[in-house]
């Protein structure tokens, strides 16, 4: 499948979890859609995009197991967790439940909202290695009088586990706490079905793992909380009565929560249309069977550089997906990265929490076991 990708071909690219990559025929969907706007940029965003937009947001929910009209799309996950951030009512003594295991831009945007309402961020620590359901009764029983919303990634980026989002929200809701799930890592790594998880506000990429142009994204939320949503950017989706000053207001979608999050400003918005080509690519060759030898490739570099320094897994196999955080002797995370760079010509983050450093390995479908047993024989590895 390598050819099928624009990856540099003396590369070895064992980092799709940082950015994703696209397919070549995906890429070209999304041109043929630029193509297509610049014939009428009018006509296509002032009078055909809410339509084209709600048919490419059918297309996703159908495979998240979602309703379109409870997803927007966001450029990034990022967007999406500052969207709710900024929006979710905090006041003073209140508390946001986190783990001690998320993202560091999005843990930034939480303690940065939290301060402002006089509000807490408030950290539970999840040890290593990884015991799923002690980490869901972890979380629940850390919840307080003022603990408001519990906010997690579903599966971590520096140590890619899967956390246990639909455990989780189930008991929240009985304890009428909101939840909030980062799925930055999960679409298109993992089967996902968001109204079985049933969280209150879901983000996920789909240029990550779904393979979608970069840009791709989505925020997902329950009926309820749409009007306490607000966009980052505000525009006419707030004006009364009114699409703005051409007159047209197509663009601006059929409900409360299409018109705040749907316009933004003029935008390129063609790599939310190509999200629809990039679910088709995955359909055609059979993706499931993909992850499935995703993650035995994964594991094969699990076993043999644990064995190599003496180290123990930090999750069972069942705990990660396509992407595994490796343990290996304590150094320097750059210096590592950079060697495995600049000897090895390979693609791979070196990650690190607490005192443990990880290779985080991502397998996606364009790699090969000669991918594996290029980083196994790599000298800084050795």
């Amino acid at each position: 499948m390598r050819d099928q990708f624009l990856l540099d071909p003396d590369l070895v690219f064992l980092n799709h979890g940082s950015f994703g990559a696209c397919p070549r025929e995906v890429l070209d969907a999304q041109r043929r859609w630029q193509l297509e706007m610049e014939r009428n940029p009018v006509e296509f965003l002032g009078r055909r995009s809410a339509e084209l937009l709600f048919q490419a947001r059918h297309a996703l929910g159908r495979e998240l197991g979602a309703r379109a009209e409870e997803l927007v799309f966001v450029p990034n996950t990022t967007t999406g967790v500052n969207v709710v951030a900024q929006s979710f009512h905090l006041q003073p003594g209140d508390e946001v439940l986190t783990t001690s295991l998320e993202y560091g831009a999005c843990d930034a945007t939480w303690q940065r909202m939290c301060a402002k309402a006089g509000a807490a961020y408030r950290r539970v620590e999840i040890p290593l290695p990884f015991n799923r359901e002690a980490t869901a009764e972890l979380l629940i029983s850390a919840v307080t009088s003022k603990t408001r919303l519990i906010y997690f990634s579903h599966i971590t980026s520096t140590t890619a586990l899967i956390l246990p989002a639909a455990e989780v929200c189930a008991a929240a809701r009985a304890k009428g706490i909101a939840t909030f799930i980062d799925g930055a890592h999960a679409p298109g790594q993992i089967p996902l079905d968001l109204e079985a998880i049933g969280a209150d506000f879901y983000v996920g990429n789909c240029h990550k793992w779904l393979c979608a142009p970069k840009g791709s994204a989505f925020l997902h939320a329950r009926t309820e909380h749409h009007s306490m949503l607000d966009a980052t950017v505000i525009s006419w989706g707030y004006a009364q009565g009114t699409g703005g000053h051409s007159g047209f207001d197509a663009y601006l979608g059929r409900s409360l929560f299409e018109r705040r999050m749907q316009w933004q400003g003029t935008r390129d918005i063609s790599a939310w249309l190509a999200v629809p080509a990039a679910l088709d690519f995955q359909h055609r060759h059979d993706w499931p069977a993909v992850r499935t030898r995703c993650h035995a490739l994964a594991k094969e570099a699990l076993e043999v550089l644990t064995q190599r320094f003496g180290a123990d897994p930090i999750a069972r196999d069942e705990d990660w997906a396509q992407m595994v955080a490796i343990p290996v002797a304590r150094q320097n995370p750059d210096v590592l990265r950079r060697r495995l760079y600049e000897e090895s010509r390979i693609e791979v983050p070196i990650t690190s929490h607490g005192d443990q450093v990880f290779v985080r390995v991502s397998v996606q479908g364009y790699n090969t076991r000669k991918d594996i047993e290029h980083l196994l024989a790599a000298p800084a590895l050795n």
